[in-house]
């Protein structure tokens, strides 16, 4: 299902994340009103039946007129991380986070974003960064990926403090299913989503099961992200029926599926 044309536009909708009770979508987008490039915006709705309503820019103290994206809240929502090109950084691309100072009828006030720094962030390019706290867990992990010599990316994952991070995947709160985004033999021969599954959280990730067809297209369906709760999926998808170069598209789990 197509989140509509309150949220989606005729430019870039994509990389789009959950707030923990499912009332806010931080997402990026390249429509007019930003500073340039990927912008970083967010929907709110009043109640999980309720519509979206018409996003809004998270304002230049997060965007600039470099690239910022893959937006992740964290679970009590005071915690934003993103990765951004912007200079000052480690290497092409860092990962950031930024603390909420207040919340009000007239909107957020994000603080200004802090580096991770050299523990996480490198002279390559850190990208896809996902927030979640896995129920018993100690503490809350950022996953985000990293180029590889050979030309692809592996996943990484760094632990997060109360306070801040101590050191696009999307991972139940369970932690026993990751969803990501890949081009493998025996998809539809672009990118496609995949499931990983398993049994407790010490044990190993299970080979990948391609998602078919309505989730994966032969046209690009990527950037999975589940809501708190494991039964909404929302991933960006550039196939027919959408409203421009790419949009966000939102999957419901029924009651028993997996």
């Amino acid at each position: 299902m197509n989140l509509g044309p309150v949220v989606n536009s005729g430019f870039v909708d994509a990389n789009a994340s959950l707030s923990a009770n499912g009332h806010a979508l931080y997402f990026i987008s390249t429509r007019p009103g930003g500073f340039g490039n990927n912008d970083i915006w967010m929907s709110e709705r009043q109640c999980l039946a309720c519509p979206w309503e018409a996003p809004v820019n998270l304002g230049a103290v997060i965007n600039t007129d470099a690239v910022e994206a893959s937006p992740t809240v964290s679970e009590d929502g005071q915690l934003l991380f993103f990765y951004s090109t912007k200079a000052g950084g480690f290497g092409g691309a860092d990962i950031y986070v930024s603390h909420r100072i207040s919340s009000s009828a007239a909107g957020d006030v994000w603080g200004p974003p802090m580096n991770l720094g050299p523990d996480v962030n490198t002279a390559a390019a850190e990208q896809g960064s996902y927030y979640v706290k896995v129920s018993g867990e100690a503490n809350a992990s950022v996953y985000f990926n990293r180029p590889t010599p050979g030309g692809s990316t592996d996943i990484y994952k760094v632990f997060v403090s109360h306070d801040g991070v101590h050191q696009k995947v999307a991972v139940r709160t369970d932690g026993h299913e990751l969803l990501l985004s890949a081009i493998r033999s025996g998809g539809f021969g672009n990118f496609d989503i995949y499931r990983f599954t398993r049994q407790s959280s010490s044990d190993p990730w299970s080979g990948p099961e391609h998602l078919d067809a309505p989730i994966n297209t032969p046209d690009i369906d990527s950037q999975p992200v589940l809501s708190h709760d494991g039964r909404t999926l929302i991933f960006t998808s550039i196939r027919a029926g959408g409203f421009g170069v790419q949009d966000l598209w939102m999957s419901t789990r029924q009651p028993g599926g997996q």
